[in-house]
Parts: C-alpha cells; structure tokens; sequence
C-alpha cells in the first residue's frame, strides 16, 4: 500500500489523479557490530567522477566471511541502462582491509554484459567476521569510488550491540533523499535495513509531494518492461545521497510493490491493466530481473527474496516478501468478510512454514523481522470529513472509517493470527517487527486480542518507520504540520490501545539499537524533503525490554 492512491471499490486511482480529484481528498570488533564512529575511510566517500562508473558502488547482505559487491560499467556513450547496447566488459573487483589497497585480501573478474545490464554483482567470500573492508572494481582503464563495508560477525560471537538505519518509501519525485545523507554521517551503522519502494514505477509528474515533483522520473512513461525498469534503477543510483551512503554501509533489501506495481499481489496489481500493459507476470519478470541486477541483495537460483542473515548470537534478521505470495486484496465493503478466511495468505504457504521455523528455532537473543507492511491491528474511528478523506487516501480506509487497511496483515487475519500464535504457543520472546509501507511513525505491542490488550498476552512489538519522501498524511491534506494530523493520531491511539505511539506528518527514517538487554527504535525527522539541504530532528524513542512491552524513552540511544 502506498501513496497517493484510493484503493477502494468507489475511487478509480488513475481517473482520480487525471481529473483532480484526489487532490481535493486530500566497528571492526567482535564486541560492536558496525564501525566505530570515526569511520575507517574519514569524512567522506568520494562520489562516482569517472563515466564508466557513472552508478557508484554498494553493497549488502553481509555474513561473517561473505558480502555482495555491487556496480554497473558503461562501456560505451550508446550503452545507457536499458538500451541493450554495449560490448562485454572484464571488470576486475578488489577488497582490503584499508582504502589505499596495500594488501588486496579478496579479488577477481567479472565480465560484465548487456545481458545483465552491465551490471555487476560478486558474492565475494573468504573474509573474516566482523570487520570493515575497502572494495573497489577497475574497467576500461577507470577506478570506481573506493566503497567500505562490513562483514556480520561470527554466528558464535556475543557482540555487544547492534545498530541498523531503516528506511522505506523513496519516491524521486516527492522530495530528496536527505535520510539518506544522514544515515550516511553517522558512522556507527552494521547496514540499512530497506524495507521496500525503493522506488516508484509512477510517470513522470503523476504523484509528487507537498511542493508537487521536485524532480523528473526517468523515463517519462510509466514502467512496465525490463528496459523501463532499468532506466528507473539506474536514476535512483545517480541520486547523490543514495549513492554515499550505499558506498558507506552495506543494505540489506527486500521489496514491496511500487518496484513492480503499486498494490502488487501474486496474479497482478491494481496499478496493471493487462489491456494495456501486457500479462502481469511478463511485467513482474522484469521488474525482478531489473531489481536483482540494480540490487546489492544475495539470492538462489531460484530468486527468492526471503532470506535470513544472522549477527552473532544477539540477532537474527528476516526479511520477508509479501508482494510475491500473496491472495489478492479484499474488496472494501462486503470484502471485509473475506479477510478471516484461511484461504487467504499474505505469505504463501512455504514462506510462513519458513519464517515460523526460523523463529522457533532461532539461537539469539533478538529474533528482528523486515516486514514490508503493519502487522499490528488497526481500527478507525469516526473522524471529521477531511481527515477521514486523507487517511483513506493514504492508508486505505472506507470513507466510514470502519475497520481496517486490506493490503496490510489487517486484510490477512488468518496469516496473521497463525504466525502470532506460532510466537506465543511457542514461547518465542524478544520478537521486533521493523515496518515501512505507509508512510508514517508508529509503535505497537503485538496482541493476540486486540481487545483484551492491554491485558491479554502479547507476541513481540513493531515499530513502522516514516517515508524517506512519499506523501503522507500532511502532505495530502496541506495542513499545518501538528495540527489536523495531532487529532487523528489521538483518535487512532485512544481507539487502537496497543498503538503506543502515532505520527502521521513527517518524513524520515529509524535506527533500530539492540544490544542485550533491549531493543529501541529512535525515530529522525527531516525538516523539508523539498531542500536538498534539509536538516533532521529526533521524533521519538520507543523501547523494549528483553521480555517486556514498549517503554517510551526521553531521548536516542548514542
């Protein structure tokens, strides 16, 4: 679910946005996970000079003695991303311990195709757990941006804490990618967790932000084939913010819809017309085979994106997809009666078997799941009409605002109550849940009955992040910020108890601190996504204790 879009049965989308209408609804140790606060390559990493490396570098999915390498070569003025043109490419890749490569420790080459976009993307092993490395790729005589990154530590090892940058929701044409500059000046970052809508597939001028489209999406069409898709990867990579900091710290990725369609289920999406557009999955093979290759993530032979990486024994991550698998969305209205049934999942059948084995079994203390939309419970109380028009908007709602958003879990109850009763029955504690999707800030406990809480048993928490720039509920209604939204964020709290905490205006990001004793999620918000120069404020922490429900706290965790 995403923004801006009226996903139910009474709003056409696309003839809404045409006619105006949807404008008047408006650390190198084994103690510490990441680096050090100085980091190993000083103030800055050096942006992408040289054509070939016109993209930058990156990396992800860090293990203890594997990371992937990313970059993309253009060999030629007429090999453009998408354009198919371009010879092979041998691309010799580098990694050491220190930016000046006086001992290469890892090295080889790749030859890079138009076959795979000349993309290029190495799973370089036999390096040891939990230290920062240099890499570095060299083609057609030019040398790439010296890139850092960071291995996970060994699965034995007992690291004093973890902190991860979590992100979602980066629409070009919204706003700019401050979140990401600030992530980047951090320097005490294991790897960012994106949990999805990395971009957008919208044309060009159709969903800007509160200052309208800031910058132009390329191409100017809506994506639809592997060529679009390309062209749109490629422009998200030459976004300056982005660049650094995925030059600066390892990402680890899972998708949502808007990198295929918006509203994505596994037979199609309410933003595909196959009149017009082809069959969907035509289209969903490309926007994958785009993903994977602009995408610093490690997959099998058979692409799936769900996958589990591991920190020491304080930590396992899983990051799950649930664009892939699913049942299609519930109708608003009569649909709601469909959202109980058990033939409708979320998940998919083996990803679920997957993911409640991987809980009950996981050997660390903090058991984190990337989860790209709410799994906490939410119900809408009757708001005056304008609120009501942009919460409905946003997230979906019924005009009536009766019960739930149905391209969350709330539309796949049965999903969810299997895998929270998987938790609870099971007695797995310390369960963290990190959200994007919906362009705002919340913290939940996790209930098994919402209606019993705050009294009934609990299985874990969730904190949702904000959008790095995607339209929220301020930006929909053109209020003042801390005005309209303040009233409903008390509405939706005082309704939904197990809502501790709601923020319906800000862009930004989080930062997840786990060490062995709690979990804290430390929220950041811009001061204007429509300044490249925005600065940043903290919104809010919110805690828990190993075994406990949420604890608002005064300030970020350092």
């Amino acid at each position: 679910m995403s923004l801006p879009e009226i996903i139910n049965a009474r709003f056409d989308r696309r003839s809404a946005l045409k006619t105006g209408t949807a404008a008047v609804l408006a650390g190198g140790t084994a103690a510490v996970i990441g680096p050090a606060t100085t980091s190993l390559f000083g103030a800055a990493t050096a942006r992408a000079q040289a054509p070939v490396f016109r993209h930058g570098v990156a990396s992800g999915d860090p293990m203890p003695t594997a990371v992937i390498l990313w970059t993309r070569v253009t060999p030629s003025a007429d090999a453009t991303p998408g354009s198919g043109a371009g010879d092979p490419v041998a691309v010799r890749w580098e990694v050491a311990s220190d930016e000046s490569f006086g001992s290469v420790l890892a090295s080889g080459t790749h030859t890079a195709t138009a076959d795979s976009d000349h993309t290029v993307k190495i799973d370089a092993s036999g390096l040891a757990p939990g230290r920062d490395y240099a890499f570095r790729f060299t083609a057609l005589g030019e040398t790439s941006p010296v890139g850092r990154t960071h291995t996970a530590p060994d699965p034995s090892a007992t690291p004093d804490r973890l902190r991860l940058g979590v992100v979602s929701c980066a629409n070009w044409e919204a706003g700019y990618f401050g979140a990401y500059r600030h992530l980047a000046a951090r320097g005490d970052l294991a790897a960012i967790v994106h949990l999805g809508d990395y971009l957008y597939e919208y044309p060009r001028g159709e969903y800007g932000g509160r200052a309208g489209s800031v910058r132009a999406h390329d191409p100017e069409h809506e994506i639809v084939s592997l060529a679009d898709y390309r062209i749109r990867h490629a422009q998200y990579k030459t976004d300056p913010d982005l660049s650094d900091l995925h030059a600066r710290v390892p990402f680890i990725c899972t998708w949502d819809d808007h990198e295929s369609a918006n509203d994505a289920w596994s037979g199609g999406a309410e933003n595909h017309q196959p009149a017009t557009e082809g069959e969907w999955q035509t289209r969903r093979a490309a926007a994958l085979k785009a993903y994977l290759e602009w995408m610093p993530v490690r997959t099998g032979a058979d692409a799936r994106l769900y996958r589990r990486l591991r920190f020491g024994t304080l930590a396992e991550l899983s990051m799950l997809d649930l664009r892939s698998y699913r049942s299609q969305q519930a109708k608003a209205g009569p649909g709601w009666r469909q959202v109980d049934s058990p033939d409708r999942t979320i998940t998919g059948r083996d990803q679920m078997e997957w993911i409640s084995a991987g809980l009950v079994s996981a050997p660390v203390t903090w058991k984190l799941i990337g989860n790209p939309v709410m799994i906490a419970p939410l119900i809408f109380p009757p708001l005056e009409p304008a609120t009501t028009a942009a919460l409905t908007q946003l997230i979906g709602i019924p005009q009536a605002g009766i019960p739930a958003n149905l391209d969350q879990w709330d539309g796949y109850t049965a999903d969810r109550r299997k895998l929270l009763q998987t938790i609870a029955e099971n007695q797995v504690t310390d369960t963290v849940f990190l959200t994007g999707d919906i362009h705002t800030s919340w913290a939940a406990d996790l209930p098994l009955d919402a209606a019993a809480y705050p009294g009934g048993p609990t299985a874990g928490v969730e904190f949702v992040i904000p959008s790095v720039t995607s339209q929220s509920m301020g930006d929909i209604t053109k209020a003042p910020p801390r005005t309209a939204s303040v009233v409903a964020e008390t509405a939706l709290t005082g309704v939904n108890r197990h809502l501790r905490y709601a923020e319906l205006d800000s862009h930004g990001y989080g930062v997840l601190h786990v060490d062995a004793e709690q979990a804290q999620m430390d929220w950041y918000y811009l001061t204007d996504v429509a300044d490249p120069n925005s600065g940043v404020r903290h919104g809010a922490s919110f805690a828990v204790r190993r075994g406990g429900r949420l604890e608002q706290r005064p300030a970020p965790m350092v």
